[in-house]
């Protein structure tokens, strides 16, 4: 009992450390991470691929309005997993720096600056007092000097780049399966299909074109593409991933 009381004692500020070294709020910041829908980044050789959970609650909502994947410049593109108005203050965020830099340097900015100025903004609110952590993690994919890079942002403030990766619910077993499957020579074809097949492993081998969100960044032009529904569904028809028709009208 006195452990559960000390316990509650650390985590009501965010700027005091328990005695083993924990910040209690930054840990459930990642709790609500974990309870958002799944987002999963790929690295190829010829670019980014970004591949989100677009479900939704009730067939009321508007499916258009549930946005997981934001372009932040050019060729930058943002997947978020957590709560959906943190992901917004971030991604706003980090467009705003996308143009400063434009504006300052003439140049567009590098993939590694700008997750790390977000990471710095995020880090911030882990050590101001009157604040709260961001709930949420960011997957930040780009093109920098013709190479593809893909990073993730941690409630806690650190950047960590990644070959292949996943947040957001199911974490764990995406990953496996993108361990499992991963390939560093696959083009940008076989890195969204990887994409939606690990999205698809936690989601019984079906997924619908409108409840999944797709965007690349190739390297080739160096621009941040959307996938239509028409091209998500082509995509899915070809790696059997779309729901049974026999199933849809029982």
């Amino acid at each position: 009992m006195q452990g559960q009381s000390q316990q509650q004692a650390y985590d009501r500020g965010i700027t005091i450390f328990s005695p083993d070294g924990r910040l209690y709020q930054v840990e459930y910041a990642r709790e609500a991470v974990k309870r958002g829908t799944a987002s999963i980044g790929v690295r190829t050789a010829d670019g980014v691929v970004l591949a989100v959970d677009k479900r939704i609650r009730s067939p009321l909502m508007e499916r258009s309005s549930v946005e997981k994947i934001h372009k932040a410049d050019d060729h930058i593109g943002i997947a978020s997993a957590g709560h959906v108005a943190d992901a917004r203050q971030l991604i706003d965020f980090a467009r705003r720096e996308a143009q400063v830099n434009q504006l300052r340097y003439g140049e567009p900015i590098g993939v590694e600056t700008l997750t790390k100025a977000v990471t710095d903004h995020i880090q911030q609110y882990t050590q101001v007092g009157g604040a709260r952590p961001f709930g949420v993690a960011l997957i930040i994919g780009g093109i920098a000097d013709g190479q593809p890079h893909l990073y993730e942002t941690d409630p806690s403030g650190t950047p960590y780049e990644w070959k292949a990766l996943a947040v957001g619910a199911d974490r764990g077993d995406i990953r496996e399966y993108l361990e499992d499957h991963y390939d560093e020579e696959m083009d940008l074809e076989g890195g969204v299909a990887l994409a939606l097949e690990a999205l698809a492993s936690v989601n019984d081998d079906e997924l619908s074109p409108e409840g999944i969100g797709i965007a690349t960044i190739s390297v080739e032009d160096e621009m941040f593409e959307k996938m239509s529904d028409e091209e998500k569904e082509a995509h899915l028809d070809e790696l059997g991933l779309l729901p049974d028709e026999t199933d849809e009208e029982e």
